[in-house]
């Protein structure tokens, strides 16, 4: 078991744990995660190592509010000690929304979470006024 090194997407959390942000459309080279969460209209149906696929179409919101934030939050709680991959299809759109909601859980200010990311991943994450929102949303009810 162990974490990520820097490389291509990989982000730390303010809690010092490392998650790399992917697209599964992009070769990603380096080492393979150890746990992964997919953020996919359909399930990717990878068996290589162990996954979670949260049902989340292109462009919009998760199906399931309830099913992502307990896949970030087991995504969160592996990262302490395992290498863990946060991926959609590009890697910008769905994977800066929930990469925004994991910085939430390592004590990113709600409200500064989007521009945290933008800042440290990709300044073209989080896509869309409604993903936003949905950040904004989810992370102002987390317990902390």
């Amino acid at each position: 078991m162990g974490t990520w090194s820097d490389g291509a997407g990989v982000v730390e959390l303010p809690d010092g744990r490392r998650v790399r942000g992917a697209g599964v459309r992009r070769p990603r080279g380096g080492d393979a995660p150890e746990f992964a969460v997919y953020l996919l209209g359909r399930d990717p149906r990878i068996a290589d190592w162990p996954n979670l696929w949260v049902r989340w179409p292109d462009f919009r919101l998760p199906t399931s509010t309830e099913d992502a934030v307990a896949a970030l939050r087991a995504a969160h709680t592996r990262a302490a000690t395992e290498r863990v991959e946060i991926a959609c299809g590009s890697g910008v759109g769905r994977t800066g929304t929930a990469l925004a909601l994991l910085a939430v859980l390592s004590g990113v200010d709600p409200s500064g979470a989007v521009a945290w990311v933008r800042a440290t991943y990709s300044p073209r994450a989080i896509e869309t006024r409604r993903q936003r929102r949905w950040v904004e949303d989810v992370a102002a009810a987390l317990p902390r």
